[in-house]
């Protein structure tokens, strides 16, 4: 056979078990008869191989089984070296022999085969002569471990004998130290449980008894009464509880670990477990009450019941301390307890009627700053204050308002608001008595000037009577502005008597709805003449000057000469404090002189209906506004004799008045009959006030007001000329809403009522009707606060607006500055009045009911009517 590596006919098993073709070189000497017929074509392949062909490449096993081969063939070689005599006589015979070179291939095939079987047997010996070493190894080594089992049983047996005989001689100490130990843990165990019991009954003992030990200690000579220990003991534990902050939770701490160490001693008392254990069962039955379902016997069943009874109590306290602590927390943020912690707010102290009116116009004031923060404290639970806030109806523009209950006198509640870091402080008046509510800012102010870390802002405090301004001024010093809403109030009537129609304008310029002052400093304008900085300004009217040199002194409508020096500042009307800008000087037409006459004063006739406290200080004003020869009717339920002790105590004297004459009747406002005694038509101007006996009450007070110019008017329309031709109008004699109401709108052309209302609310009714020329008194007192706690320098430019000597609003007839029909510019009229030193700083058209101020578009011309009026600034006549 072959050993061609590419021959389909190889097989795995010839590389294994060879077959019989797989011949090895012989000597010519060796021979063996075979019967498989000889080739040599392994030979040929060995020893011939092609030259034309690249031989395969063997593998790893092919070469070790070939190399296994080339060993048998060299051995056989050494034995052929032994017998070569012999093979050479072989040789000569088979030369001789005409077949022999088939009797040598027989016997090398013979020979083959038999070393074959003999490599087979003796590899197969070695086989069997290792697994019988093994085999041999695991038999000892089995009988060895068996021997060292026997050996160890013995010993065993020996060792048991000697144990029981060391036992007989010990058994007997044994017993003896087992009896002492149970001796005297079951004496321990008994102390322990009546150390528990006594430690339990002792206190309840003492307390039991605690009368009777007091009554022993009291000597029996003794009168004075002395006090019970229980008492004394009563007195001491609420002292504790009541100073110490963590008194409670103390407390508990310590019931809970006397709880646990008398049912720890109760529990070793009665079981057989060491003290530790005991103490920490005993925690587990205080922690868990459930854990003494597991107890056996009646002893420990007893004591961990009492226990778990006891956990259940302290735990109860504990969710009771715990729920306490919680619904305080909650309560001190729900009322306002918490501190503040802003700065550069507005601080409101106190609460009234005027709040809402504040609170808008400051959410207005702040709008073009993207909103502000506004805290209010008084004296109030913190949820009522929030909802009527929330009823108010208008936006906050962005500005947030906080809530803080707490007293302005109490310097913890200041802190609480952070005081020292306000930008401004408003104090409200009380509603209510004038004096009270005056002697209360006081107090207020007091407070405010105690606070360790100063003021970083100032104090505007209102006050109900003018006589106290001096004391909180006093006591303030530069920080305190006062605005008195009584004398506020009083100037403001008795300005809108005389000139219809201003009242509106005061609403304009108090609040921030429309336009309102402003002081700013501009050096572009230094070294300008006044006549020059009036007309600066396209988005606002300048009217006054804060002269540095004078120590910031504010001169409203000064002189045209006037040239603005280094460090002084303008002070205008404007929409907003960042909506005005001075330009280039515009080119306005030279205002042509016009000789302007100043109307001369004439007496007026005014009645005065209802008693308020400062009636007084306005009669001292009315007498410097009215010309000479007027007269002052004074109608209310205060006796004559009455009336002047009160206007003498007032500080009224009667005799220096040197415009007016008092006339003096006695009636009530609200009744027909007795309004019907006046001559009612004749007067110029009514003044209707909220009378003092109802001014605690703002609803009563506008309710009174409201009826008694109800009366007034329909009194009037009766009595006037034109009822007459009226009634014609009305058929089958009855009348309606629309012919009552023009009754009352004619009525009105012919006087001015101006009536003192304190409720806002009361101010729809009154403009639906169109039947008076109002004045809200609580409305303008909230926008002069706001814009006094925006700028303090403007209280300055309201007190000489207020006055009675200096300059004033004014309402001004067209005539006296243009003729009818005449195109002049808003500037050239503003130049014309300048003539008379007056400041234009609006007007009202004819057919409009409302006047424009700071009218935009100043240097366009348009033809004016002598029906119009100008709101000027100018001095008093």
């Amino acid at each position: 056979m072959s050993l061609d590596l590419d021959s389909p006919s190889t097989t795995n098993r010839d590389w294994i078990f060879p077959s019989q073709s797989f011949n090895l070189p012989r000597t010519p000497a060796r021979r063996f008869s075979s019967s498989y017929p000889r080739t040599t074509s392994f030979q040929n392949s060995l020893s011939h191989p092609p030259s034309n062909s690249t031989p395969p490449a063997v593998p790893r096993t092919l070469r070790r089984r070939i190399s296994h081969r080339h060993r048998i063939v060299e051995r056989e070689s050494s034995v052929d070296a032994v017998t070569d005599g012999k093979s050479n006589d072989f040789a000569v015979q088979s030369g001789e022999c005409p077949s022999s070179g088939n009797k040598t291939t027989s016997v090398d095939k013979k020979f083959t085969s038999f070393f074959r079987r003999f490599t087979v047997s003796r590899q197969a010996a070695c086989i069997i002569a290792i697994l019988v070493t093994c085999f041999t190894c695991l038999v000892h080594k089995n009988f060895s471990l068996h021997n060292q089992v026997n050996d160890l049983q013995d010993e065993l047996s020996k060792l048991n004998i000697r144990l029981r005989r060391c036992n007989i001689s010990d058994s007997i100490d044994i017993i003896d130290s087992i009896s002492e130990y149970n001796v005297s843990g079951a004496s321990l165990k008994n102390t322990a449980l009546i150390l528990s019991f006594m430690m339990l009954s002792l206190p309840l003992a003492f307390i039991k008894y605690m009368g009777y030990i007091s009554y022993i200690r009291r000597p029996s000579d003794s009168n004075t009464e002395e006090l019970s220990l229980n008492k004394q003991l009563a007195y001491r534990v609420d002292v504790f509880l009541s100073f110490h902050p963590y008194a409670k939770p103390l407390t508990l701490l310590v019931a809970t670990l006397l709880l646990i160490c008398l049912g720890g001693l109760a529990l070793f008392g009665v079981t057989d477990d060491s003290i530790a254990d005991c103490l920490w069962l005993s925690w587990t039955y205080v922690a868990d009450s459930g854990n003494h379902t597991n107890s056996e016997g009646i002893g420990p069943r007893l004591v961990s019941v009492s226990v778990s009874f006891g956990g259940m109590l302290i735990f109860a306290m504990m969710l009771g301390l715990v729920s306490d602590a919680i619904s305080e927390k909650f309560d001190s943020l729900r009322k306002g307890r918490s501190e503040v912690v802003e700065q550069n707010h507005t601080l409101i102290l106190g609460w009234s009627d005027k709040l809402g009116s504040l609170l808008n116009q400051l959410a207005i004031a702040n709008e073009s700053l993207g909103g502000g923060t506004v805290v209010v404290m008084a004296e109030r639970d913190k949820e009522e204050m929030e909802l009527d806030i929330a009823k108010m109806e208008f936006d906050f523009r962005g500005t947030s308002v906080i809530c803080r209950s707490g007293s302005p006198l109490i310097l913890a509640d200041l802190k609480k608001v952070s005081v020292s870091k306000a930008r401004a402080i408003v104090v409200l008046a009380e509603d209510g008595n004038a004096d009270q509510s005056d002697a209360r800012a006081l107090r207020t102010v007091l407070s405010l000037t105690g606070v360790k870390e100063g003021l970083r802002g100032h104090l505007v405090v209102e006050l109900g009577d003018l006589d106290n301004e001096v004391l909180v001024k006093l006591v303030g010093g530069d920080l305190v502005e006062t605005v008195v809403a009584h004398d506020v109030i009083g100037r403001l009537m008795i300005q809108c008597a005389r000139q219809p129609g201003l009242a509106q304008i005061w609403e304009d310029i108090l609040g921030f709805e429309n336009c309102e002052f402003y002081i700013k400093k501009w050096p572009q304008l230094h070294g300008m003449q006044f006549e020059e900085v009036l007309i600066s300004f396209p988005d606002a009217i300048p009217c006054g000057i804060k002269v540095a040199s004078s120590g910031g002194k504010i001169i409203l409508n000064p002189d045209d000469s006037y040239v603005l020096q280094e460090g002084d500042e303008v002070l205008v009307i404007a929409e907003d404090d960042d909506s005005y800008a001075p330009a280039a000087l515009p080119m306005v037409k030279e205002a042509s002189l016009m000789h302007i006459v100043r109307p001369t004063r004439k007496p007026q006739k005014i009645l005065l209906t209802g008693w308020r406290r400062d009636i007084d200080d306005m009669i001292v004003v009315l007498d410097a506004f009215l010309a000479h020869g007027s007269e002052l009717w004074m109608f209310n339920e205060v006796s004559e004799k009455e009336r002047e002790k009160k206007l003498t105590d007032g500080g009224l004297d009667i005799s220096r008045l040197a415009n007016i004459i008092l006339v003096n009747r006695e009636g009530n406002a609200v009744i027909r009959r007795h309004l019907e005694s006046l001559p009612l038509e004749s007067f110029d101007s009514i003044l209707i006030l909220a009378d003092e006996s109802v001014e605690d009450s703002a609803i009563q007070a506008d309710s009174r007001s409201l009826a008694t110019l109800l009366l007034i008017r329909d009194i009037q329309a009766k009595r006037l000329p034109y009822r007459e031709s009226m009634v014609s109008k009305i058929h089958g004699g009855s009348s309606s809403q629309g012919s009552w109401r023009e009754e009352m709108q004619q009525a009105s052309d012919k006087s001015v009522i101006i009536s003192e209302i304190l409720d806002p609310r009361t101010k729809n009714l009154l403009s639906m009707s169109k039947i008076s020329d109002y004045v809200l008194s609580n409305e303008l007192v909230s926008m002069a606060l706001a814009m006094v706690a925006e700028d303090r320098q403007i209280n300055d430019v309201l007190e000489e607006l207020f006055a009675e000597e200096g300059n004033e609003m004014q309402i001004r007839g067209a005539a006296l500055y243009l003729c009818d029909s005449e195109e002049l510019s808003f500037y050239e009229v503003l130049l014309r009045a300048r003539q008379r030193r007056e400041i234009v700083i609006g007007y009202r058209l004819a057919n409009a009911d409302k006047a424009v101020i700071n009218p935009p578009a100043k240097t366009e011309r348009r033809k004016w009517s002598v029906k119009d009026v100008f709101v000027v600034i100018a001095d008093k006549e």
